[in-house]
């Protein structure tokens, strides 16, 4: 037996001990509110396993689920699996003459569909694709990876400008060396035929080379001018416009190399019958060897285990009766218990509330806020305390506490705003006071609110006449101060104003000179700023033509392989 993510029981199991650690450490949550005596009385019989042993069970759970994500297997077998296929080349014509729109949009890029419709349709074939024109590239070595296949021929940039040209016996070279290791070597063509009257020397070397060349014809009879990207057509030595026609002497390549020839058709129909054609020529022939494991697993036997001491875990719970009223009491001190967040009970909260209440009929608002806060945990308990506070003096202590009080009870709400409102009025904040007053009396329609909430309005418009009379006689003060000022700062301007008018007549005639300084300066300055932006900008011109020339003179993609070839130069009368 063996695991193939042994990582995962390295990673898992030390997590898994550390919490074992602090569940078992861990005091119970009854020991952090009540002493023994009172826990012995509120337990509750268990016949059932104890805490820790229900504990341990799940912890063991916990072990056999780690052992079953780490994947125990036996039985390990490798087996072998070994593909044959048969391998084909296409090979895409991308000179000049394929930019001809006879076929829409023109014959390169349906040629560059007929080759994603190859790839769709070839399931048992391994594809290579080249690119020929005077030279022929490789674009993809054979592969059956389609789908990276694809990527490269849909971003193929179809406008590269190739060497003029057509040279097929490169093309045969290319597929030679790509096939080198196959015995049927295929070779589907893309192409008008170029121009080429005679193939002997292609045929021959397809023959000794056991190259079977099956051609699909990208071009129609009538052929069409060849649009050049400047919207031009291109133009014989004569100055006449070019008309390329379908050259059907590329029939005899086909025939005379055991392959095939077909007319292109707008449908799949010339693809199925050229693949079925290699496909019934060619042996399959051993392409590549895989390797793969079988086991066979074992995880769900600890996976099981885990799952039914999970179920022991659960079903160890002490199961509660009805019948007396003592497990009643027990189960509503629990709830008690569990509710308490920060404070913890003396012995019960009860002997607590009692002694707040009373303490707070004797009129002892110190002790009644001590017992209240010491249990401060319901809406009710709060607004005791808040209650107990605003007794005592503490008006903003108890304002605080009103504002923490949160209940659904209406008649709660409505007596926590009206008593807010009153702590409002002794700490002297009569606009908060008028708010809370107003929040009461949408919960209940109470005279005594209405009376405090009257009062509280009275006593807010006599503070507003008081400061509007305050602010009507600084503002008196204030007239009489402004149009004291004012007389002097206008005697002050008056003698500024003679002094600025003799020093003004004597910089006149200083400016006058300065200016026509500096006119005869930014002239002479103009004039140098000039010649230097002219020459700038015929540097900048320089350099943009260059680097357009570059960019032309670019012709080959960087993905692509360029190949030697024996015959460097077609014997083609028209390189196009």
């Amino acid at each position: 037996m063996q695991f193939l993510y042994i990582n995962v029981i390295y990673l898992m199991l030390i997590p898994a001990f550390i919490l074992m650690f602090f569940i078992i450490t861990k005091k119970n949550s009854f020991e952090q509110y009540f002493s023994k005596d009172i826990l012995e009385k509120l337990s509750v019989s268990n016949q059932y396993s104890s805490n820790k042993a229900r504990n341990i069970t799940l912890f063991i759970s916990l072990l056999f689920m780690i052992i079953a994500l780490a994947r125990p297997v036996a039985n390990e077998k490798t087996h072998e699996s070994k593909q044959e296929l048969n391998a084909v080349i296409v090979a895409i014509d991308v000179s000049k003459s394929m930019l001809a729109n006879d076929i829409y949009p023109n014959r390169l890029e349906f040629a560059k569909k007929k080759l994603l419709d190859i790839i769709e349709i070839s399931k048992t074939n391994a594809l290579g694709v080249i690119l020929f024109a005077k030279s022929s590239f490789i674009l993809s070595p054979v592969t059956q990876d389609f789908t990276s296949l694809k990527i490269l021929i849909e971003n193929l940039d179809t406008g590269i400008n190739f060497d003029n040209g057509t040279n097929i016996y490169s093309t045969l070279e290319t597929t030679n060396k790509l096939l080198k290791d196959f015995k049927h070597k295929n070779l589907i063509l893309l192409s008008d035929g170029a121009d080429k009257k005679n193939f002997e020397e292609e045929i021959e070397f397809a023959k000794q080379n056991n190259i079977n060349i099956y051609t699909i014809a990208t071009a129609s009879k009538k052929g069409s001018a060849i649009k050049l990207k400047d919207g031009n057509y291109l133009v014989d030595t004569k100055g006449n416009i070019v008309n390329v026609r379908l050259n059907e002497n590329i029939k005899e390549l086909s025939l005379k190399t055991n392959g095939a020839y077909i007319n292109y058709s707008l449908d799949s129909n010339d693809i199925t019958q050229v693949l079925n054609e290699i496909n019934s020529k060619s042996q399959k022939q051993e392409f590549e060897e895989k390797r793969f494991k079988t086991y066979t697993e074992l995880f769900y036997y600890p996976l099981g285990l885990a799952i039914f001491l999970i179920l022991i875990a659960f079903s160890s719970l002490p199961k509660l009766s009805f019948k007396n009223k003592k497990n009643i009491i027990s189960i509503f001190l629990l709830s008690l218990c569990f509710n308490l967040q920060n404070t913890k009970a003396a012995t019960f909260d009860f002997q607590t509330i009692n002694d707040a209440k009373n303490a707070y009929k004797a009129q002892n608002y110190g002790k009644a806020a001590k017992e209240f806060s010491s249990i401060k945990q319901s809406s009710q308990a709060k607004y005791n305390l808040a209650n107990s506070l605003y007794k005592e003096g503490k008006f903003k202590e108890a304002i605080n506490e009103y504002k923490s009080i949160e209940s659904d009870d209406k008649d709660l709400n409505y007596q926590k705003f009206h008593n807010l409102g009153n702590s409002y009025v002794k700490a002297k904040n009569l606009q908060e006071a008028k708010k809370t007053y107003e929040e009461a009396l949408k919960l209940k329609n109470d005279k005594q609110t209405k009376e405090n909430l009257d009062l509280v309005n009275k006593a807010l418009k006599k503070q507003e006449q008081k400061n509007k009379g305050n602010k009507n006689k600084k503002d008196k003060n204030k007239d009489k101060k402004e149009n004291k000022d004012k007389k002097k700062n206008k005697d002050s301007e008056k003698e500024n104003s003679d002094k600025k008018d003799k020093d003004q007549k004597q910089d006149k005639n200083k400016d006058k000179k300065d200016t026509q300084n500096k006119k005869e300066e930014n002239k002479d300055k103009q004039n140098k700023k000039d010649t230097q932006v002219k020459k700038q900008n015929e540097i900048s011109d320089l350099e943009e033509q260059k680097w357009l020339k570059q960019l032309d003179n670019q012709k080959t993609n960087s993905l692509m392989k360029k190949m030697e070839s024996k015959i460097q130069n077609s014997n083609s009368q028209n390189p196009w």
